[in-house]
């Protein structure tokens, strides 16, 4: 999976867990343990869901969720609530804060990445779908191949995650920060103009013959799938 989760939580121990297994599953995450601090983190990390503590050392997680509902950016970020409040009311004040799903401490991973799930279809089906189709081109996350107009084209890693990427947002636009982020998470050292040459080489690859150029190059913003 490509979607990306943000965690605010302030217990180093659940962050570390739901990193390790959210990451082992092929989400890229990030996190905060200061909600002020990773409330200004969201716009920047554009997530897909939010993982949100109630109970954080300075704003709530209530404040948090009534200031992302009145954010025009990030207002449709799903958010589940996590918290040791199990109490209905506490459910009720949660849910009406604009939370979309609620799990009371401690959890079953397993049931909160079902939660997940759930979530990502609704709102981006295409971030947990096996198979990724855009005009003529397609990937098969299961068996990990690409084909356009049903002609296999074999791509080197990073090119797979490139067009992967694309294919889970097509018509956006991204600059090379962006791409950068979302397809060498991991990787500080990558230069920017490093993305040029794999898109290059990406272009070479799914362009075949009499098939139309998909990769569009937007001058000064950076790159996206037509």
């Amino acid at each position: 999976m490509n979607a990306k989760i943000f965690i605010i939580e302030d217990e180093p121990s659940i962050v570390k867990l739901l990193k390790y297994n959210l990451e082992k599953e092929g989400f890229i995450v990030g996190f905060s343990d200061n909600g002020n601090e990773g409330f200004k983190s969201l716009k920047n990390f554009d997530p897909d869901i939010l993982l949100l503590d109630w109970m954080l050392p300075d704003l709530s997680g209530i404040e948090i969720c009534k200031l992302i509902k009145k954010n025009e950016k990030l207002s449709k970020i799903p958010i589940i609530m996590l918290t040791a409040r199990g109490e209905e009311e506490d459910k009720i004040k949660g849910l009406d804060s604009g939370v979309d799903d609620y799990m009371t401490k401690p959890f079953s991973f397993k049931e909160l990445f079902s939660r997940i799930k759930a979530l990502l279809r609704r709102s981006k089906p295409n971030t947990i779908s096996n198979i990724l189709e855009f005009e003529d081109l397609k990937l098969d996350r299961l068996e990990k191949r690409v084909y356009r107009k049903k002609t296999e084209i074999t791509l080197g890693p990073t090119e797979y995650r490139l067009i992967e990427f694309f294919l889970t947002n097509p018509k956006r636009v991204f600059t090379r920060d962006q791409i950068l982020e979302n397809v060498w998470p991991n990787n500080i050292n990558v230069e920017t103009r490093t993305i040029d040459v794999h898109i290059r080489r990406l272009r070479k690859s799914i362009n075949l013959p009499n098939c139309k150029e998909l990769i569009r190059t937007v001058r000064s913003s950076g790159y996206s799938l037509i």
